[in-house]
């Protein structure tokens, strides 16, 4: 897809850009694959915040993506690319030839009229679906599991893709989007290709009601609160945030500080960081 520019009838359409979305070939969603998909604005059972800067935004259906893969041997045919409102990489309605309909996500150069398979026997093309094990060396994949069975976790934004670096014992190395080298059992299945919608990341949002129609309200720095309601807050003018380094709202430290667990059990998995440091 390309970006399209607009005319600066106002300020605030001078920097804006969309994507044009020519990848798009069909516009209604199938009915039968939709949910409700019900709004918290970042809040708990008890109607407490514990998310901030949630609320407001368009309403929204959930489109049923199927990110497990599990029909086998049956083919596909891809029905239309279409816009998901959840997400930012487009996905695809598949028409297989029993008559089960079901959502994927949208690969790079997938198009109407494509046949996609999923299975050990499935070809080594865009779009398939196969277990580790069956795909050669040096392959771009995406939609991949962390276990056999749970479904697709890794790897399923926009533009990206994970390379598979090498086989060994039960175990395959991946190249993640990150950086990180991490193990992956050969058992759990990927899709073959890059994630579509490769130019999301280069539209410019441009004005503030957009993304509050995306559900996001609005920030403010700590620096321009009073003392009383954050660390940062406080002083004559613009004053420094007074402490060692930033903090949240609550005293703990911020920007930076690790919050995995040393004693993770999934650590063991990771060959290498994203910053580059090899795992103890």
């Amino acid at each position: 897809m390309g970006i399209k520019t607009f005319n600066p009838y106002t300020p605030s359409r001078r920097q804006m850009t969309a994507l044009d979305k020519k990848e798009i070939t069909k516009n209604t969603p199938e009915r039968s694959l939709l949910e409700v998909n019900k709004k918290s604005s970042g809040r708990n059972n008890q109607g407490k915040i514990t998310v901030r800067h949630h609320g407001g935004g368009t309403r929204r259906q959930y489109r049923i993506i199927d990110f497990k893969r599990r029909k086998d041997g049956v083919p596909a045919v891809v029905a239309g690319i279409e816009y998901d409102p959840n997400r930012t990489a487009n996905i695809a309605l598949l028409k297989y030839a029993d008559g089960e309909k079901a959502y994927i996500i949208a690969p790079l150069g997938l198009t109407d009229g494509m046949t996609v398979m999923n299975g050990p026997t499935a070809e080594v093309r865009v779009g398939n679906c196969l277990p580790l094990e069956n795909i050669p060396i040096g392959t771009e994949i995406h939609n991949i599991e962390l276990y056999p069975g749970k479904g697709g976790q890794l790897v399923r934004s926009a533009g990206n893709s994970a390379q598979l670096i090498a086989k060994e014992g039960k175990y395959a190395t991946l190249r993640l989007p990150s950086g990180e080298m991490r193990l992956v059992p050969l058992g759990c299945r990927a899709t073959i290709g890059q994630v579509g919608n490769v130019e999301h990341d280069l539209v410019n949002i441009g004005k503030a009601g957009r993304t509050r129609n995306m559900g996001i309200r609005p920030t403010v720095r700590g620096s321009v609160m009073n003392p009383n309601d954050h660390p940062h807050g406080g002083g004559e003018g613009k004053t420094g945030i007074g402490r060692p380094g930033p903090s949240t709202p609550w005293g703990k430290p911020a920007l930076g500080l690790k919050t995995r667990k040393k004693n993770k059990q999934s650590n063991k998995l990771i060959i290498r960081r994203r910053d580059g440091r090899n795992m103890k």
